[in-house]
């Protein structure tokens, strides 16, 4: 299995004008500690102040005027500049075009915005003018995840600023901006550093094993593990979080044999490798730290492991379904 990417994650960052909030992950992603670093900065606008600040810093800028194209070929214009910077997300800050859906689809779970609003309220434009006009207390900003739909992807953090009884839609933005600084490098830190996170990772493959049915969680050689419940019941997925030498957080499932196992390994290395404790059995492990993993993968193993093990009782139907 190939040695661990120990390098930062690679972020990308889609501007439209002076690019403040991009300023703020610039630097704040040069942090000793800080787990990403900014390795490109595009924008559909070639005189976007930004790009200029970005250069001064030493990042790499693609720009490329959206005006008389296509929006599927300038967004292949920008996604290319993000795969040739090698990024592994790509960060919004005041980017004002909407990406196309097959964009959005492609960086799903790797696309982050942050919106001047405390969302769900007030998707879109004007957000400080109909928060003050609504007589809300507060405003603020939200970091979310990038969806087909407009400013309603999941919401990874947010902040919230007071509305003064004298503010205009002009004052409240200068702070919420400064809000909106703070927020986004933090946020987009803790995001980023779940895919390394052995607690965050254990946790969703153990949502979604216990999502299987007849399922019960017990350890295993000092590691969590789901069999089928009852006396008889049977292991079929093992959580590896660098056990038994291994270099990897992973996901232990059951392959049909030696032979398949062999096959996943040498047709993916990155992805699978030849468990030290189990895979004489002809287990594989899944690795789960790895960038752009796919998290219908782990569903899909899991599944095909519980399969192998689950009473015909519980799979006979969906035997069945799959033939049709």
């Amino acid at each position: 299995m190939a040695e661990p990417n120990r390098d930062k994650t690679r972020v990308a960052v889609f501007i439209s004008g002076i690019g403040t909030n991009m300023a703020a992950l610039l630097y704040a992603g040069r942090q000793p500690e800080s787990p990403y670093k900014v390795v490109l900065v595009a924008s559909n606008d070639p005189e976007a102040e930004g790009l200029e600040l970005a250069r001064g810093e030493g990042i790499a800028t693609f720009a490329k005027t959206h005006k008389g194209m296509d929006r599927e070929e300038h967004d292949a214009l920008l996604e290319q500049a993000a795969i040739d910077a090698g990024a592994d997300y790509i960060a919004l800050a005041g980017y004002m075009r909407i990406l196309t859906p097959g964009f959005v689809a492609r960086w799903k779970g790797r696309l982050l915005n942050i919106h001047p609003s405390l969302l769900p309220l007030y998707p879109g434009l004007e957000t400080h003018a109909r928060a003050i006009a609504a007589g809300d207390a507060k405003a603020g900003a939200t970091v979310h995840l990038v969806t087909d739909e407009l400013d309603m992807g999941e919401a990874l953090g947010r902040a919230e600023v007071a509305i003064r009884p004298d503010d205009t839609p002009e004052s409240l933005a200068t702070r919420v901006r400064l809000a909106e600084h703070q927020l986004y490098p933090r946020v987009l830190s803790a995001y980023v550093s779940r895919a390394s996170d052995p607690d965050w990772l254990l946790g969703e493959v153990r949502r979604r094993a216990l999502a299987l049915a007849e399922v019960e969680e017990r350890p295993s050689h000092g590691a969590p593990g789901w069999r089928t419940q009852g006396k008889s019941g049977k292991y079929f997925s093992y959580f590896s979080a660098l056990h038994h030498g291994s270099q990897a957080i992973a996901l232990l499932v059951k392959t049909g044999g030696p032979d398949e196992q062999e096959s996943l390994i040498a047709g993916d290395p990155e992805a699978f490798f030849k468990p030290a404790f189990y895979g004489a059995s002809g287990w594989v492990g899944l690795v789960l730290d790895r960038p752009g993993l796919e998290w219908e993968q782990v569903d899909y193993w899991l599944e095909r492991s519980w399969r192998a093990v689950a009473p015909k009782r519980l799979t006979h139907l969906l035997d069945a379904a799959d033939e049709f």
